[in-house]
């Protein structure tokens, strides 16, 4: 098992651990500030550094039984098991997938139907919704607007399977559904507005999130309208 410190608190930069394994096919640490490709989420990069050296982290992916495995650049040096290192993420890249997954949110509430699909990027996304009609893009965007700037509080918690089981209403995601096996889900909270489960990054608050617009949606399918969401421009924090 990796200890996922993103899960708890995504605005840690880096961390300190011990190697438990290591070798072209990745490193796993003890605990890990780095979270792994889910959800749609890109897995974090970044560098391990230990004596003085640096090993170029290219990808992040998830594991067997519990374990997160940080994938190298081709000819890293690798820090080997029982080795201390100082784990660092990407923090830019990172932020701006905080920002984006938080946005996808919002993207939902404006447009409250099902997901049936979605990528997420730092720049550009998209989700697919279950909707028969074409949304006019400029009120999604003045909707997208207006929730940023009433900048709601953002949080996420921990409630067990079973809770789950009794509140199907919380599953928004059609063709995702949350994993089982592990007793407890984590569910992401937009304060009076969302709240569904989630295991991505997210900011604080909605006001974070900057100017997200809708880029363009497309029809691919009777009921399947695809909407793009890309950055205006930079965040002010």
């Amino acid at each position: 098992m990796t200890g996922r410190l993103s899960e708890d608190e995504a605005y840690l930069p880096e961390c300190e651990a011990v190697v438990i394994a290591s070798g072209p096919d990745g490193v796993l640490l003890d605990r890990t500030v780095f979270y792994p490709m889910g959800g749609g989420q890109p897995g974090d990069t970044g560098a391990l550094r230990f004596d003085g050296k640096c090993c170029e982290i290219r990808d992040t992916r998830q594991g067997q039984s519990g374990g997160i495995v940080h994938l190298p650049a081709a000819g890293a040096e690798l820090p080997g098991p029982g080795q201390r290192v100082r784990a660092e993420i990407d923090w830019e890249r990172r932020y701006l997938l905080m920002r984006m997954h938080t946005g996808l949110h919002l993207l939902g509430i404006a447009l409250p139907y099902g997901v049936t699909g979605g990528n997420i990027s730092a720049n550009r996304s998209r989700l697919d919704f279950d909707m028969a009609e074409t949304a006019d893009k400029a009120e999604v965007n003045a909707r997208l607007r207006r929730l940023v700037a009433e900048d709601h509080p953002v949080r996420s918690f921990w409630i067990t399977e079973e809770e789950l089981e009794s509140r199907p209403e919380l599953i928004r995601t059609l063709s995702v559904r949350p994993p089982r096996g592990v007793g407890r889900i984590r569910l992401l909270e937009i304060a009076g507005l969302d709240l569904q489960p989630c295991g991505g990054t997210h900011v604080r608050r909605t006001g974070e999130v900057g100017a997200l617009v809708v880029a363009k949606i497309e029809k691919k399918g009777r009921r399947n309208r695809r909407v793009y969401v890309r950055f205006d421009r930079p965040a002010e924090r």
